[in-house]
């Protein structure tokens, strides 16, 4: 089931830059039982966590985030970049290879003791996924697991999230 998913899931070398082999999932996407396999997969390893809340991350995630909040049966909220919520936000700067970005959370998105799981599409350093689960944190929501359709184990971004989340991936490299 999953081994058809992965074998959709196609390299592009020297994308977005020289040197970088970029995994691109619009493939995956695309063909339905593929992305039906990967959401239900998703779903499979949750479902019994009661999940309030699925936090997705700008912007793949979403396409992960909606389905399986969907299949869960919990709400779905977005972090997104600056400037794009519109409501009070909580905010946190994070570093970069070269320099600093910032990710924004509506500030009424999550209630105190909630269980969240945290989703994208791709684990690599962490950096990211680390701002975000702050992000959850300050908020005082109960971080469940960070979960990643790829994982590219070299970046060492699970050993940057291991004080902070579970981590999950369907497919690593």
């Amino acid at each position: 089931m999953l081994k058809e998913a992965e074998q959709k899931i196609r390299n592009i070398s020297n994308f977005p830059k020289e040197g970088i082999e970029f995994k691109d999932i619009t493939p995956l996407l695309k063909d339905a039982k593929a992305f039906h396999d990967v959401i239900d997969a998703l779903a499979q390893k949750f479902s019994s966590e009661k999940i309030d809340y699925v936090v997705a991350i700008e912007s793949r995630g979403y396409l992960l985030g909606a389905p399986l909040a969907y299949k869960l049966g919990a709400g779905l909220v977005v972090v997104r970049k600056p400037g794009k919520l519109p409501a009070a936000v909580e905010r946190v700067e994070y570093a970069l290879e070269y320099g600093t970005d910032v990710l924004e959370i509506h500030k009424d998105a999550i209630e105190q003791g909630k269980r969240v799981l945290i989703i994208d599409d791709l684990l690599a350093t962490g950096g990211t996924v680390a701002a975000a689960c702050e992000l959850v944190n300050r908020l005082g929501g109960k971080i469940v697991s960070a979960a990643f359709l790829i994982e590219l184990s070299s970046l060492n971004g699970r050993q940057k999230l291991s004080s902070v989340a579970e981590v999950y991936s369907l497919f690593t490299y």
